[in-house]
């Protein structure tokens, strides 16, 4: 594990300016400058950051499952090891705790803390920040059980924030942020029926019965098509007030068209 040549490591502590980036590919960075990190150790970081308060068997066992558990604590103190050679080493070792060193700022992080902020309703800044945070999975291309346990955790949690801002912006009247931030949760989860139904919902808001029709259409073909269901009772009644004069032109003309017996005689 080096450090990009071109940038100087001696003087200062050996953490200082380094970023752990998870979401969209694993990248260790010192400043600006990429951390070259071997694929065994790049796990061995990446679960570091994803579990700060593992213990070492705990970590053995997620690295190394299939291994008894004598061998993966061993696996572990070799990687351990090696980490700690090198000065670019993100990470503290004190007894069975091993974590991210303070001064290391991981991407998942900022996510989480994102979310919990536009949670307990923040600022705008915040909300209009959400819209970009968490924008790629987590660690693509990675099948380890505790990755996939973490991406679901991850994705679930970016598209209820994004729900929750377009709510938040629906509810003060900002219809054009809403609409943004539900489309951005629909764009990450095609078939969710929570942000279409955002999005019908603004565009009744703001007035715009077309518009607000064409969106439910619109998902109502796309869940018959991928998954031959229909929209629930709770998205179909958002409509029920303005298809209701279409619904009741549509019975009249069909009651006033005379039946085939009648055009025989």
């Amino acid at each position: 594990m080096a450090a990009d040549p071109t940038v100087p490591t001696a003087g200062g502590p050996p953490e200082e300016g380094v970023s752990l980036h998870l979401l969209g590919g694993f990248r260790l960075l010192r400043g600006a400058a990429p951390i070259v990190v071997p694929r065994g150790l790049q796990r061995v970081i990446a679960l570091i950051g994803l579990r700060p308060g593992a213990t070492r068997s705990q970590l053995a066992g997620l690295l190394w499952p299939d291994a008894s558990e004598e061998r993966a604590l061993s696996s572990l103190r070799t990687a351990l090891w090696r980490l700690r050679q090198d000065p670019c080493c993100p990470m503290t070792v004190a007894g069975d705790s091993v974590r991210l060193a303070p001064t290391v700022r991981l991407d998942v992080d900022e996510l989480v803390g994102t979310a919990a902020r536009v949670r307990d309703g923040d600022d705008l800044d915040t909300a209009a920040g959400a819209l970009a945070a968490g924008r790629h999975d987590l660690l693509p291309g990675w099948y380890d059980d505790w990755v996939l346990l973490d991406r679901e955790r991850l994705r679930q949690l970016r598209l209820h924030m994004l729900e929750q801002v377009a709510g938040q912006h629906l509810t003060a009247g900002r219809h054009g942020e809403a609409l943004e931030a539900a489309l951005e949760a629909m764009a990450a989860e095609p078939l969710r029926e929570t942000p279409h139904r955002l999005v019908v919902r603004i565009h009744l808001a703001e007035g715009n019965a077309f518009e607000a029709v064409h969106a439910f259409y619109v998902y109502r073909d796309l869940l018959r098509r991928e998954l031959r269901l229909e929209p629930s009772p709770a998205m179909s009644a958002l409509l029920d007030d303005t298809l209701a004069p279409i619904r009741q032109a549509s019975r009249d003309a069909t009651a006033d068209r005379p039946s085939p017996a009648g055009r025989r005689a």
